[in-house]
């Protein structure tokens, strides 16, 4: 079953453009050209993402996330030609999950899209703690405990672990992990996640032989069972 964007944009030429990729990747789009429309549309039924402007008519991106925020957690990336650092933190306040700023390349915005909707349809049960052999990663309480013991973790690296232990086996580019990790936070370039995982691995290598935190040469990373099954 296809997908469901709903757009909010008044710009007719970004809109038609923004549909006809959209549709060439196969999601279905509704577009709604202000915001009290963009309410409404949502109100019918809601998307499983929003592409969200801020400087809209009627009312902006910005009251449109507050009031979607009022009773969903549906997806929602704001686009913007505000490029401002105080623009991205308050979308981030605003319960935004990325945000993108004008003029953007469509192959970015799908590269978005589909990384937004992949983090949101980590199951509820498995959002917030992982355990293996050895090893519990709790997002919670922001916590990883190696053998018994509890170590002190930076947020980055941790988020980082349990993305990739999350999905056992499943081998990450540097650049899928900044884009589902780091996401609009990220400013760096592909060597920060090199830099995170040399931390983690003098935090947890060679403490169980059920698992281990493996270089895919070429490709990325990968956290691998060896043994034993998550708890």
């Amino acid at each position: 079953m296809a997908r469901d964007i709903l757009v909010v944009e008044d710009d007719s030429n970004i809109v038609e453009l923004i549909r006809m990729y959209l549709e060439k990747e196969g999601f279905d789009v509704r577009i709604a050209n202000n915001g009290g429309k963009a309410i409404e549309e949502f109100q019918k039924k809601e998307p499983d993402l929003m592409l969200l402007d801020i400087m809209l008519p009627v009312m902006d991106g910005w009251g449109v996330c507050a009031k979607v925020r009022e009773t969903s957690k549906v997806p929602i990336i704001m686009l913007t030609a505000k490029s401002e650092v105080m623009d991205r933190i308050h979308g981030l306040e605003m319960g935004a999950d990325d945000y993108l700023v004008k003029p953007f390349e469509m192959k970015e915005l799908i590269a978005r899209i589909n990384a937004v909707l992949r983090r949101s349809e980590i199951p509820e049960d498995t959002k917030k703690r992982l355990s293996f052999d050895k090893l519990a990663i709790d997002l919670d309480s922001y916590e990883l405990v190696v053998d018994g013991k509890k170590i002190d973790t930076p947020p980055k690296e941790l988020e980082l672990l349990y993305h990739l232990a999350s999905t056992p086996n499943r081998v990450y580019t540097r650049n899928q992990l900044l884009d589902e990790v780091w996401g609009f936070d990220y400013f760096g370039d592909s060597r920060t996640v090199d830099v995170h995982i040399k931390r983690l691995r003098e935090k947890v290598e060679n403490i169980s032989e059920q698992w281990a935190l493996r270089t895919v040469w070429g490709v990325g990373y990968k956290f691998e069972l060896l043994g034993g099954e998550s708890k």
